[in-house]
């Protein structure tokens, strides 16, 4: 086994550990490098919606240097079946033929739930094959659902095609539980890793607002809580819904939100946006007053993580990893996922109440300090040397 075990790694993460200690120590184990690890990430496009897609963007653009230099091939992309399965089969013989050129030190596997799962599967033995260490990162939301919903016989073939790989990294405490008990992996070889952020440094004045803005950022639909925030404003009074706008920013089940939202006569204070680009939803979080998700399953949102940087106060749900970054009363606002009725009422507080908005969000900021992207490096280079010691 590696001399760097997961818990020297998980306690200096980003997401407070037991003590409440969020310092990371900058050194780490890998020293006196030849080369750079060349370390290969396979996962969906770059240019995708979602959280997959930015995390490999951050570890591409930040984590670089003397000691790793990462590559990327993609895996999956939007399309038709057909389309999707001519891109899985050129990364495939991509990776292959990477593998039969001995280009690769460490091969690092972005994973969610279903489709995924299979392709990963496949790229995982391929790894095994040639005796490649393997870590997987983890990022579905709903992986629980889906692995306990599998037949006992394939829980059992995934699970121990997991526990050959050298490492795993999730985004929180609650991930690292459910992998350790449920799929049996070595706790010494799953690696909490969480999200991280570029923190902005123009941040706004968000006192006085004429109207305070809601803002939605996520796939539009039922697991994400669309279709309650919706009725949720709906609750509210005439007097207080003029004095607010909720932004919907994403793609999804647009149509049936509209849809609600014009049978429950709140169009007139709901924008639809669709899918928006990184540079326009940063300038949407500079912009909003509250970033809000009432998700019913997560892993740890990366927009919740981008929103905090902006100095947000959230309102979200006590699902996954979320509630060991928000704090109720301190940085945001928890609600029960499918509680209408409390998600209008933490809507209609903030609304009403500047100073607590305000506070919320200056402590929102600081807890987003903990994920600053400078440190990301850092950690995973910690996590790689763990994986390259126990594969030797």
């Amino acid at each position: 086994m590696s001399q760097i075990s997961s818990e020297s790694i998980n306690k200096n993460n980003g997401i407070k550990n037991e003590k409440g200690n969020n310092d990371f120590s900058k050194s780490h184990a890998y020293k006196n490098l030849d080369s750079p690890i060349r370390a290969l990430n396979l996962g969906p496009s770059l240019a995708q919606n979602g959280g997959m897609a930015t995390v490999q963007q951050l570890i591409l653009k930040h984590v670089v240097g003397q000691t790793i230099q990462p590559q990327h091939i993609c895996t999956h992309d939007e399309g038709t079946i057909l389309y999707r399965f001519r891109v899985f089969l050129f990364a495939f013989f991509k990776y292959l033929q990477k593998l039969l050129r001995r280009d690769v030190d460490l091969v690092h596997i972005h994973i969610s739930e279903r489709g995924s799962v299979i392709r990963k599967v496949i790229l995982i033995l391929l790894s095994l094959a040639f005796n490649k260490p393997v870590l997987v990162h983890t990022h579905g939301a709903e992986f629980q659902v889906f692995f306990l919903e599998l037949p006992i016989f394939f829980q059992k073939t995934l699970s121990y095609i997991f526990r050959q790989c050298n490492g795993f990294i999730v985004l929180s405490k609650s991930w690292q539980d459910f992998y350790t008990s449920q799929l049996g992996l070595d706790p010494r070889k799953v690696f909490l890793l969480s999200n991280s952020v570029e923190l902005p440094s123009d941040l706004p004045n968000r006192s006085s607002r004429k109207k305070i803005s809601f803002l939605f950022c996520g796939r539009v639909g039922e697991r994400k809580g669309a279709f309650d925030l919706i009725q949720a404003l709906a609750l509210l009074s005439p007097t207080l819904r003029s004095q607010m706008k909720l932004i919907i920013a994403g793609d999804g089940d647009i149509e049936q939100a509209k849809t609600l939202a014009t049978q429950l006569s709140v169009m007139d204070q709901t924008t639809f946006l669709g899918w928006v680009k990184p540079k326009h939803r940063d300038q949407l979080l500079k912009q909003a007053d509250v970033f809000i998700l009432p998700s019913y399953n997560e892993g740890l949102p990366l927009s919740i993580l981008e929103a905090m940087a902006w100095q947000l106060p959230i309102i979200t749900t006590p699902v996954g990893g979320i509630p060991e970054v928000i704090v109720s009363q301190e940085n945001g606002l928890l609600i029960n996922p499918g509680d209408v009725q409390a998600l209008s009422h933490a809507m209609q507080s903030l609304v009403e109440n500047e100073e607590f908005r305000l506070a919320l969000g200056k402590c929102s900021r600081e807890t987003a300090k903990s994920f600053d992207i400078a440190t990301y490096g850092e950690r995973l280079a910690c996590i790689y040397d763990a994986v390259l010691q126990d594969h030797r």
